[in-house]
């Protein structure tokens, strides 16, 4: 238990760092998490020789390279990312738009790989940059498709920004909106995540119970009047399909004793 203990802790310290705040001094970190200055700087001297912290010139630390690198070999073992870069290939290459690949861990929308071909693309979530839970067509095609005993908290939880949103004024009228993402098999936005785009998205599962991520497309409004919303929903939802058939294909490949 002490080790796990350890290891939570190391993980709290580097979760402090967020957009909001790049920087902390070891004394804001003690106040923050609790920890005793030997505690601390123990923990300090391990991540920053491990590359994963970089200590400032005013005796602060920020992120270090170790994550640029760790970000690099995951690009490049991510089967997500993968089997989603011809798709995005395709779906960028038909229309001007931006098409992208995010990912659902914990309770966090983060876009792991993107495409775009759109001249006057607009896009506020960049690779690596958490998305808003309660807003946007990623959110909405990833939510919808979670099982019931995950989807109930979730929209409960978020139910102030769903309402926000525009999904309805009760749980029983945001539940309807997301029974008919699920029957339409994707979900569409306009301008809920950046002002004056469109989106488009459907989920991506690997054999589990519910999706892992999801594949939108976003495109300006005006580019949008251009575009049937219909066809590029099928076209995502086909896309986003057939990646989904990969993953799991991959997924029982590496549970088959070979033995």
């Amino acid at each position: 238990m002490a080790v796990r203990n350890s290891l939570e802790r190391v993980i709290a310290l580097l979760d402090l760092f967020s957009e909001e705040r790049l920087e902390w001094s070891p004394d804001e970190m003690m106040d923050e998490l609790g920890y005793s200055r030997p505690t601390l700087y123990r923990y300090l001297k391990t991540l920053k020789e491990a590359g994963f912290l970089t200590s400032m010139p005013s005796g602060g630390f920020t992120l270090g390279p170790r994550v640029v690198e760790m970000d690099f070999l995951m690009r490049r073992s991510d089967r997500l990312v993968a089997h989603a870069q011809p798709h995005l290939e395709m779906i960028t290459a038909a229309a001007p738009c931006t098409a992208l690949v995010v990912r659902w861990y914990g309770h966090k929308l983060l876009c792991v790989a993107s495409e775009c071909s759109s001249p006057d693309a607009q896009t506020s979530y960049p690779r690596g940059r958490p998305m808003p839970l309660a807003r946007g067509a990623v959110s909405r095609a990833i939510i919808a498709f979670l099982p019931r005993r995950k989807l109930l908290p979730i929209v409960t939880a978020n139910l102030d920004g769903l309402r926000n949103a525009g999904l309805g004024e009760d749980l029983d009228a945001v539940l309807d909106v997301f029974r008919e993402v699920r029957r339409a098999g994707y979900a569409v936005a306009h301008g809920e995540v950046t002002p004056g785009v469109i989106g488009v998205a459907a989920p991506i599962f690997d054999g589990g119970s519910g999706p892992i991520a999801a594949l939108g497309v976003t495109t300006p409004a005006n580019a949008a009047e251009r575009l049937d919303a219909a066809k590029m929903g099928e076209i995502v939802s086909r896309s986003a399909a057939e990646i989904s058939g990969h993953l799991h294909r991959d997924r029982i490949v590496g549970t088959v004793d070979t033995e």
